[in-house]
């Protein structure tokens, strides 16, 4: 608004505001409603099969050891689970809980959020939905900022605040210094692209991914750019045609198209990811409660 004052342009700026929060708006409802389903489902799976845990396994154990029944491995697993659920349910609310408090208290330290957002933009699946996120909103933001005709190095520090992530702050923070040296924008965003290790992200990536195997990922995807080079190549045209806005918005239409794809993909995947582990756990449970009672109920036959 005060670059639209400045050049008299306040109409024009106010329809470019108003396109970009429409557009920011838009894919973040897209990202909501594709996550409530599984978010649903899930919540709803792990409160019925701790009730089954914890009310119906119990009958069926008491009714085994009234018979003196030899039970098999599957139904002692079950049991155990079981006897787990009733005598620890707390820990099933409470150590997601845990969780979620603890990361919440690490991205207070500066280290503690770096690692965690080169962690989540990184991680299988999910990761490359977010990174894609935010580079579409980076780059419009940049662009609509540019056509606006705020200066770069002040417009490159909103987009750097408005990105939500370490990763990409310190990216634009770089561009900006390098700016400030005589460069263009193209060059440093593709040098200061790659997140490199971090002892933090390290840490989540053995905690949350399992273990070694996790560590052996993150150091394979640790060199990954979080800025490809159609971008870095269309910056540099748009820099060098004096088009560079255009360019970021066309960039930014890319990623945005992308983004709906891929959750779209996502959606549609979770529903049989979804199903097949609620029909392995049910039958499971199933399994492991009838074979004991099938060789029950035949030797009360005899």
């Amino acid at each position: 608004i005060k670059a639209g004052e400045a050049g008299g342009a306040l109409e024009l700026i106010l329809q470019r505001l108003a396109d970009f929060q429409e557009r920011a708006e838009s894919l973040k409802r897209k990202v909501k409603s594709a996550m409530i389903y599984p978010i649903v489902v899930v919540t709803v799976a792990v409160g019925i099969l701790t009730f089954i845990m914890i009310k119906i396994v119990p009958a069926f154990r008491d009714i085994f050891k009234e018979f003196d029944l030899e039970l098999p491995p599957m139904t002692e697993m079950l049991v155990g689970i079981s006897n787990w659920c009733v005598n620890y349910w707390y820990l099933i609310p409470g150590i997601p809980i845990t969780i979620w408090l603890s990361i919440k208290l690490i991205r207070k330290f500066r280290h503690g959020r770096i690692g965690w957002d080169q962690f989540i933009i990184k991680v299988p699946i999910f990761g490359q939905l977010i990174e894609k996120n935010i580079l579409a909103r980076t780059t419009r933001t940049l662009g609509t900022l540019v056509a606006s005709g705020v200066p770069i190095l002040e417009a490159l520090n909103i987009t750097r605040d408005t990105s939500g992530n370490a990763t990409f702050e310190r990216m634009y923070t770089k561009i900006s210094e390098a700016i400030r040296e005589g460069e263009a924008i193209a060059k440093p965003m593709k040098e200061n692209s790659v997140p490199g290790f971090h002892p933090v992200a390290a840490f989540f990536w053995f905690c949350f991914i399992g273990g070694p195997i996790g560590l052996l990922l993150y150091m394979l995807k640790m060199k990954q750019r979080i800025v490809d080079d159609i971008v870095v190549n269309m910056v540099d045209v748009g820099e060098e045609t004096g088009e560079l806005d255009t360019m970021l918005y066309k960039v930014a239409d890319t990623y945005d198209e992308e983004v709906a794809v891929l959750t779209e993909g996502l959606t549609k995947l979770m529903e049989p990811l979804l199903i097949i582990f609620l029909g392995g756990a049910v039958g499971f449970i199933v399994i492991a409660l009838f074979i004991p009672l099938v060789k029950l109920i035949e030797g009360l036959s005899k």
